[in-house]
């Protein structure tokens, strides 16, 4: 029986509102970036769908509007807003 490789998938979240990379360990260690423009990307990788699900649920306890969630590759060059 094959085992599947267990490859973390990386993500960006963008969000309404700042952050300061004091939230970083609350998000599972997602690289916080802010912009310029009143928003707050999220960025790294995530285990899993679960790891995924409950980083969009401290977004949501937080009160700030989600903009996008997008998966992206690894070594993608457009990952920064």
């Amino acid at each position: 029986m094959a085992h599947e490789s267990l490859q973390q998938e990386v993500y960006r979240i963008i969000v309404k509102g700042h952050l300061d990379s004091d939230w970083s360990a609350w998000f599972d260690g997602l690289t916080i970036v802010q912009g310029n423009n009143g928003e707050t990307m999220l960025f790294g990788p995530l285990t899993d769908q679960t790891a995924l699900h409950g980083v969009l649920n401290k977004v949501r306890d937080l009160g700030l509007p989600l903009l996008l969630v997008q998966r992206v590759e690894p070594d993608a060059d457009n990952v920064l807003m």
